[in-house]
């Protein structure tokens, strides 16, 4: 996972004989995207065409389609540009340049503590990203590497009229479900195609990723680029300590309470089905990520590889005089874990609120006015004016809301606040007052009409006094938890994340000023490089497991029932496909969620695949890389273009990405 500005070429060319060029690096880096949310993707014509992921696209087909047309299920292809249709809400980001700003970050927080260093540091941060302009089509972002031992501000291009151009069905797309889900052999057609606009017309994209004749074979050389969401492999015991005993245990018994709600919700009717499949996948998704990430640190072997290296690290910090302030901030870090412990569930439930697009919509237009009448390096981070200027699209995307799922999900809330929290905490009196969990939330999904966007136009244009004046359920209730929502985060961040940040920052630096750029920083989702080979492994079984699959694979795995499934296209499409063609495949390549849709290149910069996932042993990967069995998994290119051509004859695309 290393960052573009301090890849290690040489150690590339030492290993595989081949040394990445700056040329060549600019030039993946200048073809990679970012989807705002969660994902990677890439250019890969000169006309603004981007290649990424089904599932990272699947919200804006979902909300795309119909009920009489279900885009999700039947799959979506536009035969000529006028047909390509705009997503409601989606950003593509275009990393275009890295400045180093380590020492004005750490000019503007040096001395400071608490809260006044969190003021200092956003103060700095909303400069620093407020310096680039105040545009649409630009975004600048402050980022942390190496746990502040390094800031950089990341500039991009941001493009936000993005049109969808093909996606499959999801049967195929997502073949094998949950059951399949970071497992492997695998058989997923997992991609979608969209295009970028400029002022109205395809975006000119004159770097961008061709299509590779030959495809790769095992022992290849194959590089990752994208942008992995979040690894903590520098943290100290105490922090991985806290995520072993407290946070994974919370998560995952309440991620598998809402994944029994959930699938109780779809036996009750095809639209119920339709209106929450997509959650209970992201649901099942994260509950298998947090399993495995959760015994990854249960494990002894590998808390004893951590507890040694951070031995050796601190003996060789306790050497030098000039790291010595650090010494003891171990210790002092492990009191603020503690403290964590205590605070994270008053936090969740105080600050945080619900997960709710409803609730999102309604914290944004009760703290707006509140935060824009502020200075800009006095408001909430979410609030500064780099933020505010894509708060109108964000606000006002036309996105369905499902009242049903919305009450499922308020109600669930609800009631493990009460639980969690206790049933005589006064925030529980004061959210549910007398009533259960279940009519709370149907009472105030019923009452909000905030899922219209002619409501939040209305609002938002009216400001404070609109505000006030609302007797809309979902405002009054966000309105009426603020001043709490506030207080709490106050706390939080003077009792936890100040501190946190500070000894984690004087951690870092010892660290980095014993190992160096040796070793690449934790993953901030931002844009990291990674290669590795085409290469196979040995199962949990002790199975040696081949690195690809083929179509003929995927058509003897069918059963015809889900997950299992495969549409109708495919089925029509069997005799006139390859079956010896290589359909997926495995790398030793690094990577972590948020590198799905990342494409793989060979050493000529061509896409062989598309990576959508990644096999059991790469759950661990947040806090370890394991070579030996951690893989990627990805679509090869040479079974998305037989799927393209021979399945959809999506000629179109095929003739723009063609080698």
């Amino acid at each position: 996972m290393w960052t573009f500005d301090a890849f290690p070429s040489a150690k590339v060319a030492a290993s595989y004989g081949f040394s990445p060029s700056k040329a060549w690096l600019d030039h993946l880096r200048e073809s990679t995207l970012r989807i705002a949310g969660g994902c990677s993707a890439s250019f890969v014509s000169p006309h603004g065409l981007v290649m990424t992921d089904h599932h990272c696209a699947v919200n804006c087909v979902d909300q795309l389609s119909t009920q009489q047309t279900n885009y999700v299920e039947s799959s979506f292809y536009a035969k000529t540009d006028a047909d390509e249709v705009a997503c409601p809400n989606f950003e593509l980001d275009r990393l275009d340049a890295i400045d180093d700003e380590t020492a004005a970050i750490t000019d503007a927080t040096k001395g400071k503590s608490g809260r006044s260093l969190i003021d200092a540091y956003n103060a700095k941060s909303a400069e620093l990203s407020a310096s680039c302009g105040k545009s649409e089509s630009i975004r600048c972002d402050v980022v942390p590497l190496y746990h502040g031992g390094v800031y950089k501000l990341y500039h991009y291009k941001r493009y936000t009229d993005v049109r969808l151009v093909f996606a499959p069905e999801y049967a195929v797309a997502q073949f094998g479900g949950d059951p399949d889900n970071f497992n492997y052999p695998r058989y997923d057609f997992d991609v979608t195609f969209l295009r970028a606009y400029d002022a109205g017309k395809p975006a000119d994209t004159p770097d961008y990723l061709r299509w590779s004749a030959a495809g790769s074979s095992a022992g290849d050389l194959a590089f990752v680029s994208g942008n992995p969401g979040s690894t903590d492999r520098e943290f100290t015991i105490s922090q991985l300590e806290y995520m072993r005993d407290y946070f994974y245990p919370q998560q995952l018994t309440q991620a598998s309470e809402l994944r029994g709600l959930l699938e109780q919700y779809q036996t009750e009717g095809p639209e119920q089905l339709r209106d929450t499949k997509q959650n209970l996948f992201f649901l099942e998704n994260r509950y298998k990520g947090n399993y495995g990430r959760n015994a990854m640190v249960l494990g002894p072997a590998f808390m004893a590889s951590k507890v040694a290296a951070e031995r050796a690290l601190r003996v060789q910090v306790a050497k030098r005089p000039d790291l010595a302030a650090a010494a003891g901030d171990w210790d002092k870090l492990a009191a603020v874990e503690q403290r964590k412990a205590q605070l994270a569930n008053r936090d969740s439930y105080i600050a945080d609120g619900p997960t709710s697009q409803l609730f999102a919509w309604a914290r944004q237009l009760v703290r707006y006015p509140v935060e824009k009448a502020k200075p800009d390096a006095e408001r909430l981070p979410a609030y500064s004016e780099a933020q505010l200027v894509t708060l109108p699209r964000r606000l006002f995307a036309a996105i369905p809301i499902y009242p049903g799922p919305q009450e499922l999900m308020f109600n669930f809330w609800a009631k493990k606040m009460r639980e969690d929290l206790g049933t005589d905490d006064p925030f529980v009196h004061q959210v549910l007052g007398s009533k259960t969990p279940a009519q709370w939330a149907h009472d105030l999904v019923a009452g909000t009409h905030v899922g219209d966007v002619a409501t939040r136009k209305a609002l938002f244009a009216g400001g404070l006094p609109a505000i006030d004046a609302s007797q809309d359920t979902m405002i009054r209730f966000v309105a009426s938890i603020d001043a709490q929502s506030r207080a709490m985060q106050k706390q939080y961040e003077d009792e936890v994340t100040a501190p946190e940040h500070a000894l984690s920052e004087s951690i870092a630096r010892a660290r980095f000023a014993v190992l160096g750029t040796s070793v690449y920083p934790d993953a901030t989702f931002t844009q990291r490089l990674s290669y590795g080979t085409v290469k196979g492994f040995i199962d949990q079984n002790g199975k040696s497991v081949e690195p690809y699959t083929t179509i003929g694979g995927l058509f003897a795995r069918a059963t015809g029932a889900e997950p299992y499934a495969l549409p109708q296209t495919w089925l029509d499409a069997q005799s006139a496909l390859d079956p010896n063609t290589p359909m997926n495949f495995v790398t030793t390549n690094d990577v972590v969620g948020g590198n799905s849709g990342s494409p793989v290149v060979d050493k000529d910069g061509n896409v062989i695949g598309l990576v959508f996932d990644g096999n059991i042993f790469s759950l661990g990967g947040t806090f370890g890389y394991q070579p030996d069995v951690n893989r990627t998994v990805a679509v090869y290119s040479r079974a998305l273009l037989a799927g393209l051509h021979t399945v959809y004859h999506a000629d179109r695309i095929v003739e723009e990405i063609s080698p």
